[in-house]
C-alpha cells in the first residue's frame, strides 16, 4: 500500500517510518531540515521496539506540489493550530488519495476532514504510540503498548480499508485493531490526554521535569487522580463506560475500583514502576511548552470543560489547570 504523511513531524515520522520498514510505500512531507538529514543518513528511530535506521521505502518532500501519484492512505499528523493552512496547501492532494484520517488530538478532526475530502473518504483514527523528534532525522518511539491504535468507521461498521489498515500498523509492531466504536475510542483516548497534559504542564512547567518526577510524588499522585475522576464524570455523562482500550498506559477501571487513597496508592506503584525501567517521558503538550510551542490545550482539556459546562458538572481541578495553562499558552509564540 501506498501512503502519504502530512506533517512528517514526531508521530508522522515513528507511524511512517515503522510502516516503510515493513516495505510499505511511505511519502513524508515534512520540514525542510527534517527532510534533508534523512535523505542524507536515513531516519533513525530509538525506543521499545529497538533501533531502526530506515532508508528504504520512503520519499520525502517538503510541500504538496512536490508530491506525484496516488495513494491509498492520507495520515495527517500536523499540530492542530497547523491544520487549516496545511489542507488548502494540500488541496490538490484530494482526488489522488483513496482514504484520509487524522492521529492527532481531539474530538472534532474527523469533521473537519470531512469538509475538506468529502465524507466518504474520512475513517477515524486513535493512537497512543509514543512519539518524539529530537532533532533533524532522529526521533525516540519512548513507550507503546498491547494496542496502540485504532480505526474505524465514522458511521461504526468495521469495513475492508479499515481491517486492512488494522493488519498494516499490527505488521508494523504498532498493535492496532479495527472497531465499531471508534468514537468512544477517541473519547476515551481524550479523557487520557487531557489528564496527563493538563497535570503535566499545570505542575511540571519551568523544569526539567518527567512525567515520572511527578506521578511519584504523593501530592502528584493525588492531583492526577483528582482530575482522572472530573474528566471520567464528564466520559460517562455522555454514555460511556470505561474500556481501558489503552492499557496499561490507561487504568481507568483499576483506579475507580477502589478508594480515592488506594487510587492514589495505585498511582505511585505504577509511577515507580515506569522509574524503575527508566521511561524518562513527557507528553507532547509539555514538549511543546519546553520548545516554546503553543499549546492544544483548547483542543484537548477544553471540550471537557465546554461538555461540563452544558451537562451541568463540576470539574473545578481541571478548570483550574486549563487557566493555569492558558496563562502560560499567552506567552509562547510558535
Amino acid at each position: 500500500m501506498k501512503y502519504i504523511i502530512l506533517g512528517a513531524g514526531g508521530l508522522g515520522s515513528v507511524v511512517g517510518g515503522y510502516l516503510a520498514h515493513t516495505g510499505q510505500e511511505v511519502t513524508f512531507i515534512g520540514r525542510q531540515a527534517h527532510m534533508d538529514a534523512i535523505a542524507k543518513n536515513g531516519l533513525e528511530i530509538t525506543g521499545p521496539k529497538g533501533d531502526f535506521c530506515i532508508r528504504e521505502n520512503l520519499s520525502l518532500a517538503t510541500h504538496p506540489d512536490q508530491v506525484e501519484g496516488d495513494f491509498d492512505y492520507l495520515i495527517v499528523c500536523v499540530k492542530s493550530k497547523d491544520m487549516e493552512s496545511t489542507l488548502a496547501d494540500s488541496q490538490q492532494l484530494v482526488k489522488r488519495v483513496d482514504t484520509v484520517l487524522t492521529l492527532q488530538n481531539g474530538i472534532n478532526k474527523e469533521p473537519r476532514l470531512e469538509e475538506w475530502a468529502g465524507p466518504g473518504k474520512v475513517i477515524g483514527a486513535s493512537t497512543m504510540e509514543g512519539a518524539t523528534l529530537v532533532e533533524p532525522g532522529k526521533c525516540i518511539n519512548p513507550f507503546t503498548g498491547p494496542a496502540t491504535a485504532y480505526f474505524g468507521e465514522l458511521n461504526g461498521e468495521v469495513t475492508p480499508r479499515v481491517e486492512e489498515l488494522a493488519r498494516a500498523f499490527t505488521a508494523a509492531k504498532m498493535s492496532a485493531k479495527a472497531v465499531d466504536n471508534i468514537k468512544q475510542v477517541t473519547w476515551e483516548k481524550l479523557v487520557q490526554i487531557g489528564m496527563a497534559s493538563s497535570w503535566s504542564v499545570a505542575n511540571l512547567a519551568g523544569g526539567e521535569y518527567y512525567f515520572i518526577d511527578g506521578i511519584t510524588v504523593r501530592e502528584g499522585a493525588e492531583s492526577y487522580m483528582q482530575i482522572c475522576l472530573e474528566l471520567l464524570s464528564v466520559y460517562r455523562a455522555l454514555g460511556y463506560e470505561p474500556q481501558d482500550f489503552y492499557a496499561p498506559m490507561t487504568q481507568f477501571r483499576d483506579l475507580e475500583r477502589g478508594s480515592f487513597e488506594e487510587g492514589v496508592e495505585l498511582l505511585l506503584n505504577w509511577g515507580n514502576e515506569l522509574k524503575a525501567a527508566n521511561m524518562k517521558s513527557r507528553t507532547s503538550m509539555h514538549v511543546d511548552f519546553m520548545r516554546g510551542r503553543k499549546l492544544e490545550v483548547d483542543e484537548i482539556i477544553k471540550p471537557f470543560i465546554d461538555k461540563a459546562n452544558e451537562l451541568g458538572l463540576k470539574i473545578p481541578t481541571v478548570v483550574a489547570a486549563y487557566r493555569t495553562i492558558k496563562i502560560l499558552d499567552h506567552y509562547l509564540e510558535g
